[in-house]
């Protein structure tokens, strides 16, 4: 029977939520990539309970992870009936829909319809009453905004979700959204966004607004597909992501010049003590609105690398001004 280390939150810093009550820490696990049916289940039990070990109690999940999609939250459900059932309270577990989780014209996008319903199916997939933050995973250009926001805010008066959230929403939809939920009673606890040294686009206005209106900020893909690493110095390996055939990072986009940024950048990084990688999840935390990364793994070594990286977040300025005249 597992037994969590009991030092697990002495190695992890947590920062609060935008105005919530509720503290996230600074690297939560993704169950993106490596936690579907297809993944191996020994594997995939191994990287959650060596996070949980390292005090990454915040899970992040969606409807359609797997594959087969809902398979990444049957995982998460075996683990938590067979493993993490005593330690629910310390748990924060999030989930999201809106993609195309079934046929027909009420399994995608943002309807009252379609996001209770894949609540509902989510909830039963976890074996939980409740997951602490539910999502509307991307805006809905058909569904009225204020249907999609009284969905969230019925999750809550449901006792389905303790918080909701949003994603890949623009600065103007967010800001609409988050009024919306506050005339309904319901404060936006969070924005999920993809952010690293090679995507800084929600800095110019995404950012700048969540911490005007007090909502958190959870970034992905912080180590850009993988490019902000060393995995790809010496050519693309058939079992890395580009090299694999996976959509999300395709072998033209692995250039010369992103590969001549890595280097540069991970001279820099050797000279801080830290691996590239190390230093690229430093580098997103050294802004203030980001509450946490999401990371993901492979294996549990990975994890505890990346956890390594909290030992390490402050910068010069001269080590800031230099990331900027390689980033240009």
């Amino acid at each position: 029977m597992y037994q969590a280390n009991e030092n697990r939150y002495e190695t992890m810093l947590y920062q609060r939520c935008g105005q919530s009550g509720l503290k996230l820490p600074r690297l939560s696990l993704g169950f993106w990539h490596n936690f579907g049916e297809t993944a191996d289940y020994a594997a995939a039990r191994a990287m959650a309970l060596t996070a949980f070990d390292l005090g990454i109690t915040h899970f992040d999940l969606a409807n359609n992870y797997g594959p087969r999609p809902g398979s990444a939250e049957v995982t998460l459900g075996r683990l938590l009936k067979e493993d993490l059932r005593p330690y629910r309270d310390e748990l924060i577990i999030s989930t999201k829909a809106g993609y195309t989780m079934w046929p027909g014209p009420y399994g995608d996008w943002g309807s009252r319809k379609y996001l209770l319903a894949s609540l509902d199916q989510s909830l039963r997939r976890l074996g939980l009453d409740y997951v602490d933050i539910f999502y509307h995973h991307r805006p809905d250009p058909e569904t009225p905004l204020e249907e999609t926001m009284d969905a969230l805010a019925s999750a809550v008066r449901q006792g389905k979700a303790l918080y909701v959230g949003l994603s890949n929403y623009s600065a103007a939809d967010s800001s609409r959204a988050a009024r919306l939920l506050e005339d309904r009673g319901i404060h936006c606890l969070i924005h999920q966004s993809r952010y690293n040294m090679f995507d800084r686009g929600i800095e110019t206005d995404l950012l700048p607004l969540l911490e005007q209106e007090g909502i958190g900020c959870i970034a992905f893909s912080s180590l850009a597909q993988g490019l902000l690493t060393n995995r790809y110095f010496n050519g693309i390996p058939a079992d890395s992501r580009a090299g694999s055939g996976s959509q999300f990072l395709k072998p033209g986009r692995v250039t010369a010049e992103a590969l001549a940024k890595a280097r540069q950048l991970d001279q820099l990084a050797q000279a801080r003590g830290q691996s590239l990688s190390q230093m690229a999840l430093a580098w997103n935390l050294r802004l203030k609105p980001l509450t946490s990364l999401i990371i993901g793994s492979s294996k549990p070594e990975q994890i505890k690398e990346d956890v390594a990286a909290l030992n390490q977040l402050t910068f010069s300025a001269e080590e800031l001004a230099r990331i900027e005249e390689i980033l240009a």
